[in-house]
């Protein structure tokens, strides 16, 4: 393969045990869904007038979207290593954030398959943009018996605008028969701690030159709102994205050593930019990741 010299390079950090479901939702392909769950948290007093359709799919922030209702609003969910959840309210248009009251949201959380579920809190915490007394972010803390494993999570009472749903999600997911190697070759975000420091820092073939470049910023800031999908089936000829072999966005490009690299999604970024920062030898030339002619 094109990224077999590449993979070798950096053997030690490419053999790191991840979870599946960092694994998976930090750059899950488009084709994939994730199995729908329903969580049996204690009902809300009120019913609720709207049910979500729990269609999952790849996020701006390496979390899964899930729609409300019809499609009428989306939450994108992501878990990190830390036990922290974050859920981001977007409008039909999976791209739009909206903002809604912020005021702390109750849920209830379990570990796959239990019957029991444990109380959970998600505090607002407004982003800039939000509106006074409004938020397009919530926070959660998960209990340390669950960081780290299978979850399943209820929120039975969201709101917005005066619509009420009942959301319901996991970060554990399954992946379709004969896609293993997309399974495992698909790297997690960075945490929000890590994000700064590997970006804006220079470090190996990454310049103080590439950072001024890149605009000062991260990929998560540089392309909010733009959704990451995946080609698994690139034709001869298309740029293929270093970390995954799915075919690259041209509208994910980061510059590393003075080159542009294409990428199908901000995780890969980080993924290609820690081993750049601690490689010894030179980095492979973008043209490289082109996916020339199969042999008979």
């Amino acid at each position: 393969m094109l990224t077999e010299n590449f993979k070798n390079m950096t053997s030690s950090k490419s053999q790191k045990l991840y979870l599946v479901f960092f694994l998976f939702l930090g750059c899950m392909p488009s084709k994939q869904e994730a199995t729908p769950v329903v969580a049996t948290a204690p009902p809300a007093a009120t019913q609720t007038t709207t049910s979500e359709n729990h269609e999952h799919k790849p996020g701006d922030h390496g979390g899964i979207i899930v729609s409300l209702g019809r499609d009428s609003y989306h939450v994108e969910a992501v878990f990190d290593d830390q036990g922290k959840v974050r859920l981001f309210t977007l409008g039909q248009d999976e791209t739009r954030v909206i903002d809604i009251e912020a005021k702390e949201l109750n849920g209830f959380v379990k570990s796959e398959g239990a019957t029991e579920a444990q109380s959970i809190a998600f505090v607002p915490d407004p982003q800039p943009g939000d509106a006074p007394g409004r938020t397009s972010l919530f926070i959660a803390k998960l209990p340390e018996s669950l960081t780290g494993k299978a979850v399943e999570i209820t929120v039975p009472n969201l709101s917005i605008d005066g619509e009420r749903f009942r959301l319901a999600f996991t970060n554990a997911t399954t992946v379709h028969a004969g896609d293993s190697h997309a399974l495992s070759s698909m790297p997690s975000k960075v945490s929000d701690d890590e994000e700064e420091a590997l970006y804006l820092q220079p470090g190996g073939h990454y310049t103080e030159e590439d950072i001024a470049a890149n605009g000062r910023t991260t990929p998560y800031q540089k392309f909010r709102g733009i959704p990451s999908t995946h080609d698994m089936n690139p034709k001869p000829g298309d740029r293929i994205c270093p970390i995954t072999e799915t075919k690259a966005n041209p509208k994910f490009v980061w510059i590393i050593g003075g080159k542009s690299y294409q990428f199908c999604c901000p995780p890969c970024i980080d993924e290609f930019l820690q081993t750049a920062k601690s490689a010894k030898s030179e980095l492979p030339d973008p043209d490289s990741f082109i996916l020339g002619e199969s042999k008979p």
